[in-house]
């Protein structure tokens, strides 16, 4: 695997047993006959939110989709480079994410699941083709598979939607949610591979205690996934060291935070809120010692403007004039006003969320980092760590 997997207290639990299924279902029993009352009333106990970084309700989500001929979409599809926990499970805990589709299947009457595999890591493929072999007709779905393009858009909803549908894999503007409307019109319970390996997981088990992949850039060149506690300290992710430097959450739609920040929280949404961060996605970036927060937003912002579907004007124009701007002050020659001014002209105007998330990772360093930018206005950083503006 291109990734380290720790062992964890749920969905990473007895690694050493390997992903087939007669280990797993010495653990996990076979999903029954299934209500759409009891799964929603589980998954509400349990507070579960989607894991893919909306953190909608997903009893909500399910509750919404329970209409005449719905359909279920695994989406295994992370687009997020830094992302990889959709990976490891589809590796490790194939049979978790299936248990979840069929139960979320039964709750709904249907028997169409679709899933959506990441084109990048064919290795995923491989072991759910090896999953759903084992498991042959018992689970009386009917299983449909999707490659998606790599890229950074690939996986987003209408993305899904659109390449399940024979079209080019990219978003296009929706007016509805895909519980209401979805594949074929039809009412689309979408959610990420750990969402539903989530709610198999609360099933058999209850919902404590209540759990989160998150990736984490590693102490080597490979990321590290690693299982945590909701509401636990952030030093069970993060070492003192990386404590005290910047941290970029939830990916390269995410926020940045400043040195110091998380030392004293929790990893919950609610104690993250002051800092105008979320748990998104489940990434975390601890600034790389000696790194500069500007030089790797710019890095990022260059990436994000050269993987939108380009299909309108804040994706066409306004992230690649956005990267432009960021660059620009990176070598002393540019505005903050200008970044400001751009970073407000692209949200909310997308057909997707593309620019808004792009938009939100340069207002958090605009935030807390403007000593750092006034540095590089000035061509006088150092390319060290300063601590946060503000």
């Amino acid at each position: 695997m291109s990734v380290l997997v720790e062992e964890g207290p749920r969905l990473l639990a007895h690694l050493d047993e390997g992903p087939q299924l007669v280990h797993h279902r010495r653990r996990h029993p076979a999903p029954a006959d299934m209500t759409l009352d009891r799964l929603a009333a589980a998954a509400e106990a349990a507070d579960l939110r989607g894991r893919g970084g909306a953190g909608f309700p997903f009893a909500t989500k399910l509750r919404t989709a329970a209409r005449r001929r719905a359909v279920v979409v695994v989406n295994l599809s992370e687009g997020e480079p830094a992302s990889h926990k959709d990976e490891a499970l589809g590796q490790l805990r194939p049979h978790l994410v299936l248990d979840g589709a069929v139960l979320a299947a039964m709750a709904l009457g249907t028997r169409q699941v679709h899933l959506v595999l990441p084109g990048e890591t064919p290795a995923v493929g491989e072991r759910i083709g090896a999953a759903l072999a084992e498991r042959g007709s018992s689970d009386r779905v009917s299983w449909q598979v999707h490659t998606a393009a790599a890229g950074f858009v690939s996986g987003q909803a209408r993305a899904v939607i659109e390449l399940m549908s024979g079209r080019p894999n990219l978003p296009v503007t929706a007016w509805v949610p895909e519980a209401v409307s979805g594949y074929r019109g039809r009412p689309t319970l979408l959610s990420n591979a750990e969402t539903f390996a989530q709610l198999a997981s609360i099933w058999a088990h209850g919902p404590d205690p209540a759990t989160m992949l998150i990736t984490r850039a590693g102490d080597t060149d490979r990321p590290r996934v690693l299982e945590v506690v909701l509401g636990g300290r952030w030093d069970a992710v993060l070492s003192p060291a990386e404590l005290a430097r910047p941290v970029l959450l939830g990916g390269y739609h995410g926020v940045w935070v400043p040195a110091g920040a998380l030392a004293n929280r929790r990893i919950a949404g609610e104690d993250l809120a002051g800092l105008g961060a979320t748990l998104g996605a489940g990434v975390v970036l601890p600034l790389p010692e000696g790194s500069c927060p500007v030089h790797e937003t710019v890095r990022i912002v260059d990436y994000l403007a050269g993987q939108s579907a380009g299909r309108c004007g804040p994706c066409r124009l306004g992230l690649p004039a956005l990267a432009r701007a960021l660059d620009d002050i990176d070598r002393g020659v540019g505005s903050g006003a200008l970044v400001d001014d751009l970073a407000a002209t692209v949200r909310g105007r997308g057909a997707c969320a593309h620019p808004d998330g792009t938009a939100r990772l340069v207002v958090s360093l605009r935030r807390w980092f403007g000593d750092e930018l006034a540095l590089h206005q000035r061509q006088e950083c150092g390319h060290g760590v300063l601590a946060a503006a503000g």
